[in-house]
């Protein structure tokens, strides 16, 4: 049975949406860079929909940007990979610092 993390890796290979739980929050979301942060597993989403304790910006509006998400993958629950929309936003703030031991990120998204 393929872990949670394993699961995210293919989600960022073959780029599914993700649905999970999070912070006791159902999550809708594109992964976009899996890998380590002071040894623990971390995932950089960007959230498009579901629950959130900042709420959710429209992707058309200007400040979808602060849709991206740093999540610890030891935290997510009922995970479940489907085919979608892949969502996905250019203009960033800052450089990631989710993850400091990259082991696959979505081609091109920077």
């Amino acid at each position: 049975m393929p872990t949670t993390y394993d699961l995210l890796r293919r989600a960022i290979l073959e780029k599914k949406q993700v649905l999970a739980t999070y912070d006791s929050l159902p999550r809708e979301m594109c992964p976009h860079v899996l890998g380590l942060k002071e040894g623990r597993q971390q995932c950089l989403f960007y959230q498009f929909a579901g629950g959130s304790n900042r709420g959710i910006v429209p992707i058309t509006d200007p400040l979808a940007y602060q849709n991206w998400r740093c999540m610890e993958v030891a935290k997510l629950s009922d995970l479940q990979l489907r085919d979608g929309e892949w969502y996905s936003i250019s203009r960033h703030t800052r450089p990631q610092t989710c993850v400091d031991v990259i082991d696959v990120e979505v081609a091109g998204w920077v």
